[in-house]
């Protein structure tokens, strides 16, 4: 759980990748992320890949609530399986509410016991990296820009309320964190 105030600036990160590792029990593991962020505060949420390991059961949930006028950079990374491996079942659930209103609420499920066609064309499409990159801000422009592919495997989707959405497939983490980066910096371009 992390929270900022009003007009605080907080930027955070971890020191490495997560490891979900298959458990003595048979159920889910849960991962719970809560993010609130003030009225002119700023979050930069930057954490390590998550990285899905064979035989790990693992339900991720991020909810991110907004005020008006706050902002937000989020960037989640899941790897699926480490190198050479098949993946665990993950779930992951993504949720930015700003003012009360929900911007965006996506949820994809991968890995054995997952819906059919996660791997499909649809989906993944063989890849085993994919992530998101949010940005909420009050200078975006109220007029959305139209989606488009900023990339291979890489998409911007404009949000409602000054906030884009870029989602990313990759054949692996290195090449998803440099897909992520590109689009983060033209974000950064388009903002100046």
């Amino acid at each position: 759980e992390a929270g900022v105030g009003e007009g605080a600036r907080l930027h955070l990160g971890s020191a490495a990748a997560t490891l979900a590792l298959p458990g003595q029990g048979k159920g889910e593991a849960r991962y719970d992320v809560r993010l609130d962020v003030a009225a002119g505060g700023e979050l930069r949420w930057l954490p390590e890949q998550l990285i899905s390991a064979r035989g790990s059961d693992l339900h991720v949930t991020t909810r991110a609530e907004l005020a008006p006028g706050a902002r937000l950079l989020l960037r989640e990374e899941q790897v699926l399986g480490r190198a050479g491996e098949e993946p665990g079942r993950l779930t992951s659930r993504l949720t930015v509410r700003l003012g009360g209103a929900t911007l965006l609420d996506q949820e994809l499920s991968c890995g054995p016991g997952a819906p059919g066609g996660w791997d499909g064309p649809a989906v993944l499409g063989g890849h085993r990296a994919v992530g998101q990159l949010v940005c909420v801000a009050p200078e975006l422009p109220a007029n959305p820009a139209e989606a488009r592919m900023l990339g291979e495997g890489t998409a911007l989707m404009p949000l409602a309320g000054r906030a884009v959405l870029v989602s990313a497939v990759a054949p692996d983490a290195l090449a998803l964190r440099r897909r992520l980066d590109e689009a983060l910096a033209i974000l950064t371009a388009d903002r100046k």
